[in-house]
């Protein structure tokens, strides 16, 4: 399971949710989460990217589906 950094960013900000908060619903280093948003973790594990999903209390598929250019 493959996480969309942009779409966590674009949702966690839509949320009005700080990285700050969103480590702390999570448990998870500011720092992950960030290198996370950026792309420079491929590969968390389906166990994290479940954790970031419920804590911004959304759907997994919704921060791990690819933009398809139109």
């Amino acid at each position: 399971m493959t996480p969309n950094g942009d779409a966590i960013k674009a949702i966690r900000t839509a949320q009005k949710l700080s990285i700050r908060a969103l480590a702390l619903r999570t448990g998870l280093n500011r720092g992950y989460l960030s290198r996370l948003e950026r792309g420079l973790i491929a590969h968390p594990g389906e166990s994290k990217v479940a954790l970031i999903a419920a804590a911004m209390q959304v759907s997994t598929s919704a921060i791990t589906h690819k933009e398809t250019p139109t």
